[in-house]
């Protein structure tokens, strides 16, 4: 029973001098409602309207609008395709409920005739607009799709063209709901529907005859261009607010591009966050989930609000960071006066009233669930600030990049490390053959011709055999300690050590490092050495034979580079760390004060390893850095400067319980 054919079709075939126009549906709501308001404001009774409305859900929007005019007229026909209740009834008003493959389904149709005026609205879909719409037929189309949907029609207050209009879609009623025919016929005949082309022509000569109030008509319409003026105007601002977005964040990421300083990049996120955000005050700093407090690094300020730079803030004690922890997500305050967890800590109190934040963010800098830093944002005074979803997801998109950035910075300064350390590796790797081929070679040869010289030479003197022989030793002795020294170190770095810690006394150990000296002493003149070891020292905690091995190894670098007749020192002290302080000094040669840190590496010697005149490999100093590391102590070197002679100190842990020093002065 549906009908194929279209009343656009069937209108400008009527009446050929009609032009169709093109309507968006939002300019087709507006003219729509102005027509119904027209015939709510006027005092006339009884006006003959006729509604279309394609499908049911559109109907669904204007039904109460339709209960109102049916207290105006018993004359009121709507049509529509039904989806759900929609069906053909005679409660307010006329329903008829079309075939929704009719052609009625894809046209809108809005005829008000009255005594002294008419209107009407007879628009037809575009085959584009419908086509989209088919795209999601489960879908209902969101507001913005469904009021830029196009339609080709005529609007027209021509009394003879509403009069044919009502014609046309009157016998489409009847179709569909034929018990109305004498209702329809008492309606054509009050307004002269269906006359012949004379009395039509009549009828158009008279269609300006209007006395009615035409202001509901236009106030309607300067409604909607009020409405369609603030809808561009907010489009417009979002559109800027967007823009500005997207240069924040592409000024910052120029920032990261341009640099891998992450000092730079955080302080030019500060202070475009917080130019672009208008915050009293927008605060960057690093941050750990491990650390207890922060130092604030990178500040933005408006004018007339304090500064924070340089200070350090708790967070254990700060419920907002603990919060972060537990989310990873950001959290904001609008009001600090009224929120509970700023009343309820002292420190965030304390932060308020010192700094006037009145409205807090903070957001987290996060990369793969890891915190790296908080960005912060303060608004100062009076009023609060209501945060708005736009600065939120901006704060953290920058925070995004921030922490991108820090991963960047950190993943260079990694590179450069690594990229130094092989470097110190090629150098280790060219002294190592450097000084073996030395430290082997010459002792190797000596050895080769002092056994040669006794196999070839049967009647050498006893004297000088014994001097061969004893030459061949102390090579061979030299070249045994420089093995143990290369598999000491090894061991040390590659943590294969085991450490057997006790109670030790101070003075016990140097004995008995002293006593290695003792072979050496019988043959070589040694400077003078002096011992000040407290007699109550207190008792310390380490690994005995190492212990002895580092002050063997300082004392005896200590009698290589002083002259037989300067002096050696040892002491010891405990100092505020609970740990014990042993200083081994010397009067000989010195160190170079940019040289204080270097010579703790390995195979480090002044002269170069070719040119020196004192014996050793360059790993004494190395061994005993790892030693003292391997019970948690720290060493390092003083000297005035060359000549000015030198001093080695190291700590080492003391026994809980143990009783003070008095110092005692003992000369070897």
């Amino acid at each position: 029973m549906s009908i194929s054919t279209s009343v656009l079709s069937d209108l400008l075939q009527s009446l050929p001098y009609l032009r169709p126009q093109l309507y968006f549906k939002a300019s087709l709501t507006a003219l729509s409602h102005a027509m119904e308001d027209q015939v709510l404001a006027a005092t006339l009774d009884q006006p003959l309207i006729i509604a279309s409305f394609q499908r049911e859900r559109f109907y669904r929007q204007e039904a109460h609008r339709y209960q109102r005019l049916s207290q105006r007229s018993n004359q009121i026909y709507v049509l529509s395709a039904p989806e759900t209740e929609f069906v053909n009834s005679s409660e307010y008003y006329e329903k008829v409920a079309f075939e929704p493959d009719d052609a009625l389904s894809q046209e809108w149709h809005l005829v008000v005739v009255a005594n002294n005026y008419a209107t009407c609205l007879v628009c037809r879909e575009n085959l584009g607009s419908i086509a989209k719409s088919q795209e999601l037929p489960d879908m209902i189309p969101s507001l913005d799709m469904d009021t830029a949907r196009r339609f080709e029609g005529i609007w027209t207050s021509e009394r003879g063209v509403s009069l044919k209009a009502a014609e046309l879609i009157l016998s489409r009623i009847l179709v569909y709901r034929p018990e109305l025919a004498d209702k329809v016929a008492q309606v054509c005949q009050r307004f002269g529907i269906g006359e012949s082309r004379r009395e039509l022509g009549a009828a158009i000569q008279n269609e300006y005859a209007c006395d009615i109030d035409t202001d509901p008509f236009v106030q309607r319409l300067v409604t909607y261009l009020q409405a369609s003026q603030y809808k561009l105007h907010k489009a417009y601002r979002s559109i800027t607010a967007q823009a500005r977005k997207e240069r924040l964040v592409n000024s910052i990421s120029t920032a990261i591009r341009r640099s891998l300083d992450s000092q730079e990049i955080l302080q030019v996120a500060a202070q475009e966050l917080g130019q672009h955000l208008e915050a009293g005050r927008c605060l960057i700093y690093r941050a750990q989930a491990t650390d207890a407090t922060a130092t604030i690094e990178h500040e933005f300020l408006n004018q007339g609000v304090p500064s924070v730079l340089g200070q350090t803030w708790d967070l254990q004690l700060n419920p907002l960071f603990q919060e972060i922890l537990q989310k990873l997500e950001g959290v904001c305050v609008t009001d600090t006066v009224a929120d509970y967890r700023v009343k309820n800590s002292p420190a965030l109190s304390l932060i308020v009233k010192q700094f006037g934040v009145r409205s807090w963010l903070m957001e987290p800098v996060l990369f793969q669930g890891r915190l790296l830093g908080i960005v912060e944002l303060h608004y100062c005074y009076f009023p609060s600030h209501e945060w708005q979803p736009g600065e939120l997801d901006l704060v953290k998109a920058i925070a995004t990049q921030i922490g991108a950035a820090l991963i960047q910075a950190e993943a260079f300064a990694n590179l450069e490390k690594l990229n130094q350390q092989l470097e110190a590796l090629d150098r280790t790797r060219s002294n190592l053959i450097a000084i073996t081929g030395h430290e082997l070679r010459t002792p190797l040869s000596t050895i080769q011709v002092c056994l040669e010289s006794l196999a070839t030479e049967p009647d050498m003197p006893w004297e000088l055999q014994q001097v061969m022989l004893s030459t061949a030793l102390s090579d061979s002795e030299r070249m045994r300690k420089l093995v143990q020294d290369f598999l000491t170190l090894s061991n040390l770095e590659s943590g294969r050590v085991e450490w057997h810690p006790e109670s030790l006394t101070l003075q016990e150990c140097v004995d008995l490092a002293l006593s290695r000296l003792r072979t050496r002493s019988s043959t070589e003149k040694i400077p003078q050495i002096k011992t000040q070891i407290g007699k109550t020292l207190p008792l310390i905690r380490a690994d005995g034979d190492w212990l002895v091995e580092v002050l063997a190894k300082l004392i005896d670098n200590a009698c290589k580079f002083t002259p037989a007749e300067g002096e050696i020192s040892i002491k010891a002290t405990r100092n505020r760390n609970q740990m014990v302080e042993v200083t081994v000094a010397d009067t000989g040669r010195g160190i170079e004060p940019n040289r204080l840190e270097i010579v703790f590496d390995r195979f480090y010697q002044e002269e170069g390893a070719l040119r020196r005149t004192a014996g050793g490999t360059g790993l004494g100093l190395a061994i005993c850095r790892q030693i003292v590391n391997g019970w948690n102590g720290k060493i390092w070197a003083e000297s005035n400067g060359k000549d000015q002679g030198s001093q080695f100190h190291f700590t080492i842990p003391i026994v809980q319980g143990s009783v003070e020093e008095k110092p005692s002065l003992i000369a070897h």
